[in-house]
């Protein structure tokens, strides 16, 4: 295999790594809900994230201030999607689903990517990502339906499912703007100054809405959070999209159905349904379409 083959081979190493951060993290989620409240776990992350790069990033963010500056209205916006209304969104629907739903309903996200990025972007739409997104949506109304599709007709979301949507929206957005704009600027400043993008949002919702304390129950939650998912998938995450492009690295998405209803079989004690498993299989169906059919829809 030639180098750039070699090279290519290692990009998909960063979305599998951030996805498996993001699926235990969807747990942390789920056990979040009555421990903390979701502006509180949500202030806490992203502070104790900003507070950590803090130490090591502040001479990079000066050197590259003018940059910064320039780039700062496209930052704000990246900040809000990605840090703000994702995550922010995802704590208050765990309090009315559950993390086996969550995990699948997020598997909408190459679907969703794949038409920003045809909308948004120079990228083109290849047979395996229109192909896999449907199948993937096949398998979230397999789920929302309970494995009878005929109740569809009139079915209404819970709010929990409907709130998960709109945040697997917002994220899948996120990464195609990121692809877009492409900013020539250290994937740690901006994430970086993402992060202190969202908490000029977050930090008064945090004291409006009546700050949880942190207690020994919560503290490893929002460790968890605040380190891993909110300093290391990030910065996995904008690599992959940056390498791979945010239709594909958003393919392995997919794989979270599985792992988070494994994890949550095991440390939450959720039942796995039939159509838990139906929904999971056309979830990994989807992956492996949008990796072999590669051939654009049109030239």
């Amino acid at each position: 295999m030639n180098e750039q083959g070699r090279e290519q081979g290692w990009h998909h190493v960063f979305p599998l790594i951030t996805v498996l951060i993001w699926s235990g993290n969807t747990l942390v989620t789920k056990m979040a809900a009555g421990r903390i409240t979701p502006p509180s776990i949500t202030f806490y992350r992203w502070a104790l994230a900003f507070i950590v790069l803090s130490l090591f990033m502040l001479p990079s963010v000066w050197r590259a201030r003018q940059q910064v500056r320039a780039l700062f209205p496209k930052l704000f916006v990246l900040g809000l999607l990605g840090m703000m209304v994702y995550q922010g969104l995802a704590y208050f629907a765990a309090n009315t689903t559950s993390a086996t739903n969550m995990g699948i309903l997020i598997a909408l996200s190459p679907l969703l990517s794949s038409l920003f990025s045809t909308v948004l972007t120079d990228d083109r739409l290849t047979q395996g990502a229109l192909l896999g997104g449907v199948v993937s949506f096949a398998g979230v109304l397999w789920l929302i339906s309970g494995g009878q599709p005929q109740t569809l007709v009139d079915f209404q979301l819970k709010p929990g499912d409907a709130l998960m949507l709109i945040a697997v929206s917002a994220n899948a957005l996120y990464g195609v703007l990121l692809r877009r704009w492409n900013f020539d600027l250290s994937r740690w400043v901006q994430l970086y100054v993402q992060i202190g993008c969202a908490l000029l949002f977050l930090t008064p919702w945090f004291f409006l809405s009546g700050p949880s304390p942190i207690t020994a129950e919560n503290l490893p939650l929002v460790l968890y959070a605040g380190t891993l998912a909110s300093i290391g998938a990030p910065w996995l995450w904008i690599k992959g999209i940056q390498s791979l492009g945010p239709a594909r690295a958003s393919l392995y998405m997919n794989l979270m159905p599985v792992m988070v209803a494994v994890a949550a079989m095991w440390f939450l004690g959720e039942t796995l349904g039939l159509h838990h498993l139906v929904g999971g299989g056309l979830a990994l169906a989807g992956v492996w379409l949008g990796q072999a059919l590669r051939k654009p829809l049109r030239p």
